[in-house]
């Protein structure tokens, strides 16, 4: 199966938004729907669809919705990776790509990696960060290649899996402005007679005086 595209949703999302992405969730997720975190997934879709600059991209083939990934900035304080380090990243403007997901018939061609970049293309924020599942490894191996780092464990709510909350600067610090050095002064060249001047003014490169052949 083929991803004929990608489209990109933000503050205005169409009537149920939310069914679309509960519905490649229940299909990626299928394995999981026992799990009665993996049944809380409509309120983190609530919650994060209301946030000040959601931002989305669902893939489709055809009419149909293959997956989607989506984010938010995240609050100034509350950044995920706050805590996890000794030193903040400086600057700090944080993106948190929440979810990421694919159905099973279409992957294995690239799309997670499509999507990924999709969302992030535009963003203007300094740094992206994500929670990967601690027990996936393959997860979070691909997380690396994207170039990100794990900075810590977290657990972000009461019943949530452990995570490792992995960070990546998405565009490289702007470097600091250059010192102003002083410009030493150009050197001047000795005065010359007049009779030196017009000398040198009729002669030719190879010595010979001009007009002569």
């Amino acid at each position: 199966m083929t991803v004929a595209r990608i489209v990109r949703y933000h503050h205005e999302l169409p009537v149920d938004f939310d069914q679309l992405l509960l519905g490649v969730h229940v299909d990626a997720r299928a394995d999981r729907m026992y799990d009665p975190f993996a049944q809380r997934f409509h309120l983190v879709v609530d919650h994060w669809t209301r946030r000040p600059g959601f931002s989305c991209v669902v893939s489709y083939d055809g009419r149909e919705p293959t997956g989607f990934a989506y984010g938010a900035p995240l609050a100034a304080g509350r950044e995920w990776w706050r805590g996890l380090l000794d030193a903040a990243p400086d600057p700090a403007v944080t993106f948190g790509l929440s979810e990421l997901m694919v159905r099973p018939a279409w992957r294995g061609q690239g799309l997670a990696g499509r999507l990924h970049d999709a969302l992030l293309e535009d963003r203007p924020e300094e740094l992206v960060c994500l929670l990967a599942e601690a027990d996936q490894p393959r997860a979070r191996a691909r997380c690396e290649s994207w170039g990100y780092r794990p900075v810590g464990p977290t657990r972000p709510v009461g019943g949530s899996p452990a995570y490792t909350v992995m960070l990546r600067r998405l565009r490289a610090a702007p470097l600091p402005p250059a010192p102003l050095l002083p410009v030493p002064p150009l050197p001047v060249p000795p005065l010359r007679s007049g009779r030196e001047y017009r000398e040198r003014a009729v002669a030719h490169p190879d010595g010979s005086a001009a007009g002569e052949s």
